[in-house]
């Protein structure tokens, strides 16, 4: 199968069979994540590997009682980390275009957030070869977005991440328990796509 056909054949999968997910292939899938481009090299991610169920139900909660958390054999919380910046080889770099630690609050964390994209979508292509399902959960409380702050605390605290250390997005892993084929709905390509300036067809 070519990439691109495994691109096109990737879904959001909400519903999970009991069936474990082995080790190997969610380190796998972890090590895409690892390998994932990062400008400057900072690599401003961490991932958490997620199988107790205490901790799926709280994450749970967490994102508003979306259940394919609660019942995902395993989930990847993916941590956009603001520290990542203060590496010896990015501080030497007084230019603010270089090194967002010297722009304001807010354009650190969307570099940072920007950056844990990557490896998202590298690990869930990569489950996808595997013939593992998966959902990007982005709706969820957070000290950024303000809602269920004791929640968020908790989650944080249990999670262990320090100051600096923010959950960008939750992807639930699992085998489909409703495997059908589905035609991806995406704007056409002309919508998208512009030659030189937008709005000119390629």
């Amino acid at each position: 199968m070519s990439l691109l056909d495994l691109i096109s054949q990737r879904k959001s999968v909400r519903n999970y069979l009991e069936k474990h997910i082995p080790d190997e292939d969610l380190r796998t899938i972890l090590e895409a994540g690892r390998l994932a481009p990062s400008w400057m090299n900072v690599q401003s991610w961490k991932f958490i590997l997620v199988k107790s169920q205490e901790t799926k139900d709280l994450l749970s909660e967490l994102s508003i009682g979306q259940q394919q958390v609660k019942n995902a054999d395993a989930l990847i919380v993916c941590i956009a980390d603001t520290n990542a910046w203060e590496d010896a080889k990015i501080t030497n770099i007084q230019n603010p275009a270089l090194n967002p630690a010297l722009q304001c609050e807010k354009g650190l964390l969307i570099r940072t957030m920007e950056q844990v994209i990557y490896p998202i979508s590298y690990m869930m292509l990569t489950a996808n070869s595997l013939g593992i399902s998966s959902c990007i959960i982005g709706a969820f409380g957070s000290e950024i977005t303000g809602i269920l702050p004791e929640v968020s605390a908790k989650a944080k605290d249990i999670l262990g991440l320090k100051d600096g250390q923010i959950i960008s997005t939750i992807i639930t892993l699992g085998y489909d328990a409703n495997p059908t084929e589905t035609i991806k709905q995406r704007k056409s390509f002309d919508e998208i796509v512009s030659l030189e300036k937008l709005g000119n067809k390629f």
